[in-house]
């Protein structure tokens, strides 16, 4: 019988984590300011602590992983890489398809793999306080517990339709420590100026990162943590892939095929980077999905441009598939893949042709999660069910086809914490929801007076 649940010791668990931009074939474009000049690691320094700015501009290979991190990542790291055997029997497919277990993580996501470094570097630095946004709250969570590990203060403004459907992620944050409010919010000048236009605005990614920076900025001892986007980030969520890699190899597999949810970059990227190092070198050739929804869909119908990280611009802009910083998301309830910009690293492999992108619909992703959790039990997160649904689409595909095919995608979170959006569809509320084309419209509006990203040379 197939080995159907794949372990890795702690002995055998990452020391390092991969930086693609080390492999890239063309260099990624750097961040600039609204002149179009690239800036220099002084101007992030009010945001984020130095050392963690050395890793965002470093283009070394390998960096390795402090022992004090590595101490808490044992805590549910190595991560099992599980065959989802009943999923396949159900969808009556000879593909194979497997699913890294992120959920397993005390914050329930894969999330922590990045919360507990950047509470450790900040901590390293000196900083007291950390400021930082949410979604759907994952990230929240996740660097609540990892500031409560290091002994750090932590605001979290979290996205006031994701405050509103999802309270218990608040409540896990306080458990935690960590203060939590809806943003737009009264306590930042960028708040209180969208309030006073949209009094009953839902929220935004970009509206809550101006408010973290805001906050930032203006306190004492304090700094921010973005949860995806930037490079440092992605390149802590390596852990993943590189031990799928172990685990497969354990088991003389490869997969044919890598997805993953796709809303900032970070979990996708966290899969698929260390495939990707594979792919660049010419030795494998998987095919690497990003998933997103249909509802924010900006790499398949947005624009590679320079442009902000938040709507008031107090981020440099970045090179990135984007629907623009102003860009208000309808409220679907996978609210941690909302955001309207890609990181700059997941952009750059989609310009280089290493990687495709795919919009798939909300009940579709819904119809998905419940097959999975009816077939292997476990609930997944409204943002996970995006990779689920496509791993359903190309095991439909194998079958048609007649074709073994090995899938993994990113298990990136649980969904218990998110069983309201679970009894919306139950009961018939949920709607699918397209992005039209006049707000396409207004996101080439927003981005065309910034500066415009180089050719790939």
């Amino acid at each position: 019988m197939d080995q159907i649940k794949v372990f890795l010791s702690e002995d055998e668990m990452p020391r390092q984590w991969y930086n693609i931009a080390a492999d890239f074939p063309h260099a990624v474009p750097p961040p600039v300011s609204p002149d179009g000049k690239p800036i220099g690691p002084e101007q992030l320094a009010p945001v984020f602590p130095m050392n963690l700015i050395e890793q965002e501009v470093s283009t070394q290979r390998w960096i390795d992983i402090p022992e004090e991190v590595l101490q808490i990542l044992w805590q549910w790291r190595p991560s099992p890489l599980c065959r989802a055997t009943r999923l396949e029997k159900a969808l009556k497919t000879p593909a194979k398809i497997y699913y890294k277990n992120e959920g397993v993580s005390a914050a329930g996501s894969h999330k922590p793999n990045t919360a507990v470094p950047q509470a450790y570097y900040n901590k390293q630095f000196g900083i007291k306080r950390l400021t930082t946004e949410t979604g759907a709250g994952q990230w929240g969570s996740s660097l609540a517990m990892a500031c409560q590990m290091f002994g750090l203060e932590c605001k979290v403004y979290m996205v006031k339709i994701s405050f509103t459907q999802k309270p218990l992620r608040k409540i896990m944050m306080q458990t935690w420590g960590a203060e939590c409010i809806a943003s737009p919010s009264n306590t930042t000048n960028a708040g209180r100026a969208i309030l006073a236009a949209d009094p009953d605005c839902p929220g935004s990614l970009a509206i809550a990162i101006s408010e973290a920076i805001e906050d930032c900025v203006t306190s004492k001892n304090t700094r921010y943590a973005l949860g995806s986007v930037l490079n440092h980030v992605l390149l802590h969520q390596t852990i993943i892939g590189l031990e799928a890699k172990k685990q497969f190899a354990k088991i003389n597999t490869y997969p044919d095929i890598v997805i993953g949810c796709a809303g900032g970059g970070s979990n996708f990227a966290g899969l698929s980077f260390p495939f990707l190092a594979d792919k660049i070198a010419g030795t494998k050739n998987p095919r690497v999905i990003a998933v997103e929804p249909a509802a924010c869909p900006k790499m398949t119908r947005g624009k590679f441009a320079y442009d902000s990280g938040d709507v008031a611009m107090m981020t440099p802009l970045l090179p990135m598939y984007s629907l623009g910083h102003t860009y208000v998301p309808a409220p679907i309830h996978a609210g941690g893949l909302r955001y309207h910009g890609m990181a700059p690293l997941v952009s750059h492999a989609m310009r280089e042709g290493l990687i495709e992108a795919v919009a798939i619909p909300q009940l579709e992703c819904y119809r998905a999660a419940m097959l999975f959790s009816q077939t292997e039990g476990f609930i997944p997160a409204p943002e996970t069910s995006h990779a689920i649904a496509m791993a359903i689409r190309e095991a439909n595909q194998a079958r048609e086809e007649g074709k073994e095919k090995v899938i993994v995608l990113n298990w990136s979170g649980h969904g218990i914490m998110d069983l309201t959006g679970y009894q919306a569809y139950l009961e018939g509320k949920l709607t699918d929801y397209v992005l039209p084309d006049s707000e396409i419209l207004k996101a080439e509006e927003c981005l065309k007076d910034l500066p415009k990203p180089p050719p790939l040379s």
